[in-house]
């Protein structure tokens, strides 16, 4: 994806929606309502645990309960993403920036990653083991450690100078699209025919190799900044 300098000189993610109306309003009364950008991004964590949490317990759960699970992760997602942009607004747009906004960009962001896909990897456990390896387990904590990679690739850039590279397959934007859709998906897998679990396990890989090859579109860019910086 592409990127954004905002007039604070802080680089952005490209989102479309964050020049609609109902964004610039839900921004205004926020402020209005002196939320702090902190205090959005701290819902990141909750968010994400919430939607970790619904995946890990679907996994034992009835039919019927396992969907009502499933639509509170597939619920989640997508809130999760409108508080990141949302944070962001209050931040750069109404200028309440604060010294610790990076930090309180970056690390709910990452724990929120990691609890919502080591939850869907938990919620598919008992599924596939090799030997005493559960792979949907494992899958999960792949899914979660390559997620994070993304994103402190990402940042590596900005620390050395050059900038934040968004590129890639699979942004946080995407990871959190595709797992809201196995979410949903996975809620018709009997009427399918599909044995219960495979699509989020599908979700997963999908994550997986995307952040995989989106940390190394990243550090091929940066390499290339650098260099090209290094002869100017």
């Amino acid at each position: 994806m592409g990127h954004a300098q905002s007039p604070h000189g802080l680089d952005r993610r490209a989102i479309p929606q964050r020049s609609s109306t109902w964004a610039a309003r839900a921004a205004d009364l926020l402020a209005a309502a002196r939320i702090r950008p902190n205090h959005i991004s701290i819902s990141s964590i909750v968010l994400g645990a919430l939607a970790g949490v619904a995946f890990a317990l679907s996994a034992t759960e009835s039919t019927g309960a396992r969907i009502a699970w499933l639509l509170i992760a597939a619920a989640t997602m997508p809130l999760r993403l409108l508080m990141n942009m949302v944070d962001g607004m209050l931040a750069v747009e109404k200028g309440m920036s604060s010294p610790t906004g990076d930090l309180y960009n970056e690390v709910p962001d990452r724990l929120a990653d990691v609890f919502v896909l080591a939850g869907a990897g938990y919620g598919v456990s008992g599924l596939v083991a090799l030997g005493r390896v559960d792979v949907g387990v494992a899958l999960g904590w792949s899914a979660a450690l390559l997620a994070v990679l993304t994103a402190y690739v990402r940042s590596l850039g900005a620390a050395q100078g050059v900038k934040n590279f968004f590129a890639g397959p699979m942004p946080k934007p995407i990871r959190m699209w595709v797992m809201t859709a196995a979410a949903l998906v996975s809620m018709l897998e009997p009427a399918l025919g599909i044995t219960r679990g495979w699509v989020i396990v599908v979700g997963l890989i999908v994550v997986a190799l995307g952040s995989l090859a989106t940390v190394i579109i990243r550090l091929r860019l940066i390499a290339a900044a650098l260099h090209a910086k290094a002869a100017s």
